[in-house]
Order: structure tokens, then C-alpha cells, then sequence
């Protein structure tokens, strides 16, 4: 029997449940429908909020063909198959470009991801990829530069008690049983945001009674999904809200919470390289100069998990884990390189003092560049004041030193310096 997501998978965007934020009155890919023209764009969010459905109702709105690879088993070979097959659509040629759907494109490698450029910049095909993972790290940039990147929310409480709603009015297979719902607060927290899950799990609770009447409780719910611990993903179980409260735990210094949101992550299925990407970004941002070191364990726990996986990994994942929720906090360098940036944008391309200017030609040399440089390891200490900044903001600083002792001792390295210069 078809699975009851796959019966009630809907098939225009008045069946379709959640994203307000982008299906709704007057949201972005609603007035592209309305407009009946659709550029190239990728899906990022949880896995069961409806990406490959709205992928298909876009196709479907626009009546044009609609072809589907999965980056699991999809290779460049197939990739330029389907992109000759967009060349030689009548839809095409007509003016309706064929859909592209390509699900998990972070999974797919840098020449799979190049081989798609040349199709979506031309308008053989409009893309449409769906990912679990930030397309920033996971998607090439001269394809997310021809797509736009449209983010799906875990769908809330009224979204799946709508979709609860609808599942029992709507399926013929339900309404053949009796079927009353006495609580629900188990099934919306198993369900976790996932539109997927939650029909799953009514799937389960219903096939596993043998009469025509079926009550859905906490308690019925608890023990059905105990007695089948396979039948519901737990992959990207509250993916963002656990990787948030993970991280903030580690900048918080508890590592009794950050180690436990660290096991509700393996517990879930997540990625193990996911957690220690996350937690090389949390070493830089969050403890950064106040303790060098924890970047140097954090990329180390990263090779070792990828050297001896799981479940040994989860070891080290937690050896980081609680190194870096017990170290001094600073976010000093990443404050500096935010403040820097945020100046370059706004002051332009400031020239390079002559000074500090490379001199490899006669010509320029004549020019001035390289002239009255100081070589700092000619002098004392290996130390000497010149300006290094751009004159226009020869005063400005952008790295603030925080309240740790690993900085309070860099500081008085410099003061020191500049006082024996």
C-alpha cells in the first residue's frame, strides 16, 4: 500500500501546508507562479517540510516537463542527458523551460555542480535543488550565484495539526476507520516539525490495530514508536534547534548541556562531520584568542572522527565538546574581522601606503613604492612603528582586545614593545 505522506502529497499550492513566508499572499515563489516565470533556485531546510513537493507543484503549475536525479546515485553523465533532453523539449522551445529537480545537490561533487552551469545561465533547464546543508559551505558559488536560495522552516504546531486534520477528513484509507484522537502532544514532539514523520507515525498507529477503531494518545503513540524505532527518520531530528542550542551551550561554558545536546545530535542521526564543522566554527568565534589551542583540538577531533568514524568518533566529539565549554571565552577576532569588513565596504578600495607597496621593476621603485619600509627583524625585539594602515584610517582599530589572560598578555607584549621601540 502507497505510504500515507506519499497519498496526501499535494499537488497545487492550495494543498500545500507551512512556508507561508514563501507560498503565501503575495510571498515570493506565489507571485513567481502568478507570473508564470521561475528562475533557477535551491530549497535549504529539514528534511519532510515539503521541498521536493513544492518542487513539483512549481512544475506543475507551469505545465512544463519536470525531471528528477538524486545526487546519491546521479553522475555528469546523467546530469547532460537530462540537460539534452531540456534542449529538444517542445515545452522549451515553446517558452517554458523544463524543471530540473535535483534532490540532496550537496552531495553532489564540484565537476557534477559545473557541469549543470552552462544549462542554467542559458535557459535550457530551470534548476531547482533541495539540501539539508547551508548551500554557503555545500554549493559551488558560480552556481548559487545564478540561483536564488529560498530558506524552509520546520512546520509548527497549527501547520501539523492542520496536516493531522486533513489526513483524517481527506485519506480514503483512514476514513474507513474509526479513528479519534484523544492527545496529540506525543505525535507533535515525535513529529518534531516534520510534515513526514507526523504521517508516518499516523501510519503506524493505525496499521498496528486490527479493528476499525483506533484511538491516537500519548501513550499509544509512545509505545508504537518504541516497539519500531525504525519508523520514523530521525535524521535532522530538530536539526537547527539542537545545532543552536548545542553551539550556545559551548559559548555559555555547561558542558553537562552542551554534552547532552551532543547526544541528543547522535542519538538523531545527525552527521557526525556536521557536529565538528560546528565545532571548528564555535573554537574560532567563541574562544578564539582567549585560547588558541581549542582550534587546534577542535580540527583535530575533525581528522581523528574521519579517520576512525563511528561510534568511536562520538569519543572525540565529546573530548572537544567539553574542552571548548570549559575554556575562556573571547570572540575578539571574530568581532575584528566583522568590524574590518564592515569598513572595507564602507570606505572602498583605500590605496596601499608606497611604503608597503611590492617594487619588483625599476619603474616602480622609481615610483616610490617599497620606499622608507622598515624590515621589522632589523630592528630590536624584531619590532619597529610604521604605519600599516591606509592613511584615511591610519587610527583606526579594529581588533579589541577582551578580558582573558591569554589577551591581557598579547597586550602587554605590545605596549612593551612599542615603549622599548
Amino acid at each position: 500500500m502507497t505510504p500515507l505522506a506519499e497519498r496526501l502529497r499535494p499537488k497545487n499550492l492550495e494543498e500545500y501546508i507551512g512556508q507561508k513566508h514563501l507560498v503565501g499572499a503575495n510571498a515570493v515563489l506565489r507571485r513567481m507562479l502568478d507570473s508564470g516565470r521561475v528562475s533557477s533556485f535551491i530549497l535549504w531546510g529539514p528534511p519532510g517540510v515539503g521541498k521536493t513537493t513544492l518542487a513539483r507543484i512549481v512544475a506543475n503549475t507551469l505545465e512544463v516537463p519536470f525531471y528528477t536525479l538524486s545526487a546519491v546515485s546521479a553522475g555528469v553523465k546523467d546530469v547532460r542527458e537530462v540537460i539534452e533532453r531540456g534542449k529538444s523539449s517542445r515545452f522549451f522551445n515553446a517558452g517554458g523551460n523544463p524543471i530540473l529537480f535535483i534532490d540532496e545537490i550537496h552531495r553532489f561533487s564540484k565537476s557534477q555542480q559545473d557541469s549543470l552551469l552552462g544549462a542554467v545561465e542559458n535557459g535550457t533547464i530551470t534548476l531547482i535543488g533541495a539540501t539539508t546543508e547551508n548551500p554557503s559551505f555545500e554549493v559551488i558559488t558560480p552556481l548559487l550565484s545564478r540561483c536564488q536560495v529560498y530558506v524552509l522552516k520546520p512546520l509548527d504546531k497549527e501547520d501539523l495539526l492542520e496536516l493531522l486534520d486533513r489526513a483524517l477528513k481527506t485519506d480514503a484509507t483512514l476514513k474507513e476507520k474509526e479513528i479519534t484522537v484523544e492527545e496529540n502532544e506525543a505525535l507533535l514532539r515525535f513529529a518534531g516539525g516534520d510534515a513526514r514523520k507526523l504521517l508516518n507515525i499516523i501510519d503506524l498507529v493505525v496499521s498496528a490495530e486490527d479493528g476499525d477503531r483506533v484511538i491516537i494518545n500519548n501513550q499509544t503513540v509512545t509505545e508504537r514508536l518504541q516497539e519500531n524505532p525504525l519508523a520514523y527518520d530521525k535524521n535532522g531530528e530538530m536539526h537547527y534547534d539542537i545545532i543552536s542550542a548545542f553551539i550556545k551551550s559551548i559559548r555559555g561554558s555547561d558542558p553537562d548541556a552542551a554534552i547532552y545536546w551532543l547526544a541528543r545530535m547522535i542519538a538523531g542521526g545527525e552527521d557526525p562531520k556536521f557536529i565538528a564543522r560546528r565545532l571548528v566554527i564555535s573554537a574560532a568565534e567563541d574562544i578564539g584568542l582567549a585560547n588558541p589551542n581549542a582550534l587546534l583540538l577542535a580540527n583535530a577531533c575533525f581528522d581523528t572522527l574521519q579517520k576512525i568514524g563511528f561510534p568511536e568518533g562520538r569519543i572525540p566529539l565529546a573530548e572537544a565538546t567539553i574542552y571548548l565549554a570549559t575554556s575562556p571565552k573571547s570572540n575578539s577576532a571574530y568581532m575584528a574581522i566583522n568590524e574590518a569588513i564592515a569598513n572595507v565596504e564602507e570606505t572602498g578600495n583605500l590605496p596601499v601606503p608606497l611604503h608597503l607597496r611590492n617594487a619588483p621593476t625599476k619603474l616602480m621603485k622609481e615610483l616610490g613604492y617599497g620606499k622608507d619600509y622598515k624590515y621589522a627583524h632589523d630592528f630590536q625585539n624584531n619590532f619597529v612603528k610604521q604605519a600599516y594602515l591606509p592613511e584615511e584610517i591610519a587610527d583606526k582599530k579594529f581588533w579589541i582586545p577582551q578580558n582573558n589572560a591569554a589577551e591581557a598578555k598579547t597586550v602587554e607584549w605590545l605596549k612593551r614593545m612599542k615603549n622599548e621601540e
